[in-house]
């Protein structure tokens, strides 16, 4: 499987969703072109590995959706959700797998599992990690038109990788996806 990560970013390269500068719902602007791309990232994922402070609140939100138009809800309840963890013993959503060891190690494993794309997000001191390593093949970044100054970013003090563009599409509310591909 390929590592996928994917974040929304602001352009200083903040991920850290504080202050209000992310709106999940798509604020005033109309979102419906962004949801359709969620959509298809989607439709290709055979598995979502999470942190566990992202995973307690997915947990917490979308198996509770009820009226979710943009088919979220029902992807994260059916696709394998993986979670590192080495303190949760029981993750109490259907088709989680608690990562308790290395997660280096453990994800080295997954990506050498049949299938297609292992999407990352949120979760950002696990994508510290999985940058650290070496283990990211793909990058799609959903960059905010906003500078915020502070918070925690993508790639830490230190990091350093050689990327490709592989594709930007711009969206209404002024969002660019940018995907980047390992070189």
């Amino acid at each position: 499987m390929r590592l996928i990560i994917t974040e929304n970013i602001t352009l200083d390269g903040v991920v850290e969703a504080t202050g209000g500068w992310f709106s999940p719902e798509g604020g005033d602007s109309d979102s419906s072109d962004i949801v359709a791309e969620l959509r298809t990232m989607m439709q290709s994922e055979d598995g979502l590995l999470l942190g566990r402070v992202t995973f307690e609140e997915f947990r917490g939100y979308w198996p509770k959706q009820t009226n979710d138009s943009t088919g979220i809800t029902d992807h994260l309840n059916r696709v394998p959700k993986y979670v590192v963890s080495s303190t949760l013993d029981d993750p109490r959503w259907e088709n989680t797998t608690v990562l308790s060891k290395d997660p280096v190690a453990e994800v080295r494993a997954l990506k050498e599992k049949p299938g297609r794309d292992l999407g990352v997000t949120g979760s950002i001191t696990l994508c510290h990690a999985l940058i650290a390593a070496d283990l990211v093949d793909e990058y799609r970044l959903f960059v905010y038109p906003v500078v915020i100054g502070s918070g925690r970013r993508l790639f830490t003090d230190g990091a350093s990788c050689k990327l490709s563009l592989a594709g930007a599409k711009p969206f209404r509310s002024g969002v660019v996806l940018l995907t980047y591909r390992r070189s």
